[in-house]
């Protein structure tokens, strides 16, 4: 090589997220390695906890919140919680934060905290598509 400057090396490191998304009016909340490398040992702490599934189940308590050994790089592990309407009139917590702490392969060890208020899925108008009942089309 003659005189070039030399390309900045690239990190590679996890970056594990929980996300929360409305789909078809179903809550769901999900555990993503969005890195480019593995995470491991990976644990959930939300805040405060909330329970699905009808108020049956405590999400916080799953063991893919509790410690996740190994999550590979784009690895998601996605759980329904509720329909949406069930879950605001159940009064479960819509203002909530979870901090997930990992580590990468050499041990360095990553703690990040993510706030999320799922009001904002209360604004937003969705489509739901039912499918035709035989009494709904003509002759059924």
């Amino acid at each position: 090589m003659s005189g070039g400057a030399e390309a900045p090396m690239t990190v590679r490191r996890p970056e594990v997220i929980v996300d929360f998304d409305v789909r078809d009016g179903l809550l769901f909340v999900s555990l993503k390695n969005i890195g480019d490398a593995s995470a491991y040992e990976v644990t959930t702490q939300f805040d405060p906890s909330f329970r699905g599934l009808d108020g049956q189940k405590d999400i916080a308590t799953m063991n893919v919140f509790r410690r996740a050994e190994f999550m590979p790089p784009g690895k998601a592990f996605v759980q329904l919680v509720d329909p949406f309407a069930l879950y605001v009139q159940r009064k479960e917590p819509t203002i909530l934060s979870a901090t997930i702490s990992y580590r990468d392969r050499d041990g360095a060890q990553y703690r990040d905290l993510i706030k999320h208020d799922l009001r904002i899925y209360l604004d937003l108008g969705e489509a739901v598509v039912r499918p035709a009942r035989s009494s709904d089309v003509p002759g059924g």
